[in-house]
């Protein structure tokens, strides 16, 4: 029986809340197999990350033509990318091997708690030359403003903002709007317009890895050759329904119930 197989280009969160753990979490409810890359090693928990160390340049080569080498994926996400030279790399690897599969990537600049993942030379080289080699762009509220480089507070922000962004980096963005203060709506532009997608208001204070989650359900979703829209309305359900369920773990915000789907439990 032939299997999709998602590969993971990210941070891992020693909590297992986000991260390549989240990632890897979520391709097993769907039931795909999963691979990861770290570009480095985080001490984090539900109350924040403390503590952050960089996957040599060496190392992370070693990970991914040990992947595409032997076992080549059939999509791809990218998370947290922790030095200029990574993004070199990462970019290099796509040209040689990963060139006509989907790949979403998650751009993680800060922590919700305010800790900076990603310097702003990194950020710089990922818009220089990884943007444009990506299938579609998931940054949340703060990070669409950084790349926008104004603060979004609302659905005409965020219309302007990506707008703008397809214009200057021709890759879709979805704008993901869980800081929005009056919805949770999400913003989708690509070639055929700009689309607001509506999202679900869910009462649980347990949130941690929705970005992970959201971007890996989205590079399983495009592995089945769906097209992006009907990609995203199906990763957002599986995204809800892992929400609605998620654990109380830990003394801040728990992290979420990936697994629910292949549980006795039935999304709300």
């Amino acid at each position: 029986m032939e299997i999709k197989k998602i590969l993971t280009i990210a941070g891992s969160d020693s909590s297992g809340g986000a991260g390549i753990q989240a990632d890897l979490k979520t391709i097993s409810a769907y039931k795909y197999y999963g691979m990861s890359a770290i570009t480095a090693i985080t001490a984090q928990n539900t109350l924040g990350v403390q503590d952050s160390l960089t996957v040599d340049e060496a190392m992370l080569r070693a990970q991914l033509e040990s992947i595409c080498q032997d076992i080549l994926p059939d999509a791809v996400k990218i998370g947290m990318v922790a030095s200029p030279s990574q993004v070199e790399l990462i970019a290099e690897v796509i040209d040689r091997y990963l060139r006509d599969i989907p790949i979403v990537l998650d751009p993680v600049i800060t922590s919700t708690s305010g800790f900076t993942l990603v310097p702003d030379d990194t950020l710089e080289k990922m818009k220089e030359v990884l943007f444009d080699k990506v299938t579609l762009i998931t940054p949340n509220l703060i990070e669409a403003g950084i790349i926008y480089g104004k603060e979004i507070k609302n659905h005409d922000d965020m219309k302007e903002a990506g707008k703008f962004l397809f214009e200057k980096y021709k890759t879709p963005f979805l704008i993901k709007g869980g800081h929005l203060a009056e919805s949770k709506d999400d913003l989708l532009c690509d070639e055929d317009g700009i689309f607001i997608i509506e999202g679900k208001n869910i009462e649980n204070k347990n949130t941690h890895g929705t970005g992970c989650t959201l971007s890996s359900a989205l590079a399983c979703e495009l592995s089945r050759e769906k097209n992006l829209m009907d990609s995203v309305i199906a990763a957002k359900k599986y995204l809800s329904g892992a929400i609605a369920f998620a654990y109380d773990i830990g003394r801040g915000r728990g992290p979420l119930y990936h697994m629910y789907n292949l549980s006795d439990k039935d999304e709300n």
